[in-house]
């Protein structure tokens, strides 16, 4: 099912539940009892309520944006150091070159081709992908400079491999989810207690009443949503996308 449309259900159903525990509640309470008794203290409690949830939502969509932007530099980072290496080779002799530039060429359609997949579908990177990785710092680090030229190249080429290697890693480590399970207990309750102040004012089953409150119930669905749909960089949603590598290494697509 696209998330879009999970999006609109859960959003409707929130709408109703709404809607149906505020007309049960208007035809249950008693004859007498007037909305407008609704003590100051009740209101103060939750327009307070309210700000401290937004102010929690606010936190959580920052974090998990930010979480997701980190994810992409990962993959940005990765890719230039990749294309570095195989640019910086071409003072090596031909035979050096080629198989390095091959060995980074086959690491990168290996991530962008089967690993992007598997981080997608198993929230993690592949054995493949970190032995093809080590054999390109096993071409880097092993060949012996003959020459000055050569010498010079040396040590940036081996800071590049080490580059790729920690974005690697970080990006391993961004794979999963980020949000701690007590954290979305608390930002659950906190839409239930925030919604359930609606009950505590009184409100009457108007119609501009019960759209106010579906309308209010529907946005933090969809906040809740946006957070969850963040929370995994590159299986959800808006995820963080290969095109740094694909830009960098066009003939590999596909």
């Amino acid at each position: 099912m696209p998330e879009w449309l999970v999006l609109i259900l859960a959003m409707l159903a929130v709408c109703v539940v709404v809607v149906i525990i505020t007309v049960v509640r208007h035809r249950t309470a008693a004859d007498d009892e007037d909305p407008d008794e609704t003590p100051d203290v009740i209101e103060y409690m939750t327009m307070w309520i309210g700000v401290v949830y937004a102010i929690v939502l606010g936190l959580a969509i920052a974090g998990v944006w930010e979480g997701r932007s980190a994810a992409q530099d990962h993959v940005q980072a990765e890719a230039v150091a990749l294309h570095e290496i195989s640019e910086r080779v071409r003072v090596y002799p031909t035979d050096v070159r080629d198989r390095i530039r091959d060995d980074v060429n086959t690491y990168v359609g290996h991530v962008v081709n089967t690993e992007w997949k598997v981080m997608s579908d198993d929230g993690k990177v592949t054995e493949r992908g970190t032995e093809l990785l080590d054999r390109i710092r096993e071409d880097v680090t092993d060949y012996e400079p003959r020459t000055d030229f050569e010498a010079q190249a040396y040590q940036p080429l081996v800071d590049q491999v080490t580059a790729a290697d920690q974005a690697r890693s970080a990006r391993a480590g961004a794979t999963g989810e980020t949000m701690p399970g007590v954290v979305w207990f608390g930002l659950i309750a906190g839409a239930v207690v925030t919604i359930g102040m609606i009950f505590a004012l009184q409100i009457r089953r108007t119609a501009r009443e019960l759209i106010l409150a579906g309308l209010f119930s529907a946005l933090i669905a969809f906040l809740l949503f946006l957070i969850w749909d963040f929370d995994a960089p590159y299986s959800r949603g808006v995820t963080a996308s290969a095109d740094p590598f694909l830009d960098l290494f066009p003939h590999l697509g596909g």
